[in-house]
């Protein structure tokens, strides 16, 4: 089974208030590099590596190491066919995520994308949960 990863921009923020008290510039303003909606499609195969290239061969060039830093473990689970974030979102496939700047920080669905090859491949996936309720969810106790 082959494996790709949609990362999508759900949402930047912005908090004025943090950047007025503690940034050097206290306008700096939201994030520049994403928008919401935007999405950067990984593969990962003998013949392409987006991974390897931190997104940088993309047709959407992914724009910034220091998020490339906060969500890259996530893409690379989910290239390998792994359990992004088992027991806590609703999918095992998908994970929320977001970068670590607490001024402007961007919020990420990461989701792995399932490719059957076979028949038996096709089966097995169709045979799978992979959701989770609140009776699953590992919340840190």
């Amino acid at each position: 089974m082959k494996h790709q990863c949609r990362v999508t921009v759900l949402e930047t923020k912005c908090f004025p208030e943090l950047q007025a008290r503690y940034l050097a510039d206290p306008a700096s303003g939201p994030c520049p590099c994403f928008a919401a909606g935007q999405e950067y499609l990984f593969e990962r195969e003998d013949s392409k590596d987006d991974f390897w290239h931190f997104g940088r061969d993309l047709d959407l060039k992914f724009p910034c190491a220091e998020a490339w830093d906060c969500i890259s473990r996530y893409i690379y689970t989910a290239l390998q066919g792994g359990s992004i974030m088992h027991g806590w979102t609703a999918d095992d496939r998908m994970m929320i995520a977001c970068c670590n700047d607490g001024t402007r920080p961007v919020v990420f669905k990461i989701e792995r994308i399932d490719i059957p090859e076979t028949d038996a491949e096709r089966a097995w996936l169709a045979e799978r949960d992979f959701s989770n309720s609140a009776e699953d969810a590992y919340a840190g106790a």
